[in-house]
């Protein structure tokens, strides 16, 4: 790049280096469930000695999510639970998915199916109280957890 673009936009100064994506199984035991996954992220960002980047982590299923929320407290998992079966009940008289897990589709899509974690350090940038949370909805079943780390170095 010319100096003079590269002035202009110094954002493109660092290289990006896309480090291949790592599947982890993940064994549920009930039809609803979240599992924290923080130590294994963790775990992955540590293996690749990097300092500086971020990690992408992606659940491949219609029927399981990820997200980041409250990771002291475990009443806070059940809260979550109850809430989405609650707005979201496992039987209503207008589904017509014949596998009977409609429910487990729209609270998927409600929660999502990735999120993104900055890492500074070689440590995951979360605040205090937050963790990263694999979701089950229709187990229990093994699963695949996706994980591409993303390193500034």
């Amino acid at each position: 790049m010319p100096i003079a673009e590269a002035t202009r936009f110094p954002h493109t100064l660092f290289a990006m280096i896309p480090i291949k994506i790592e599947t982890e199984s993940i064994r549920t035991s009930s039809r609803s469930q979240m599992i924290e996954v923080t130590s294994l992220v963790q775990k992955i960002v540590s293996r690749h000695n990097v300092q500086e980047g971020f990690v992408i982590v992606h659940v491949p299923h219609t029927t399981a999510a990820i997200t980041i929320n409250e990771n002291a407290d475990p009443d806070v998992k059940h809260d979550m639970l109850r809430k989405l079966a609650e707005m979201v009940p496992k039987h209503e008289s207008y589904y017509q998915h014949g596998e009977g897990n409609s429910d487990s589709h729209v609270k998927t899509s409600l929660v999502g199916n990735s999120v993104t974690v900055l890492f500074t350090g070689g440590r995951l940038v979360l605040g205090t109280w937050q963790g990263i949370q694999f979701c089950e909805f229709d187990g229990p079943r093994t699963r695949e957890m996706m994980v591409r780390v993303v390193s500034f170095d």
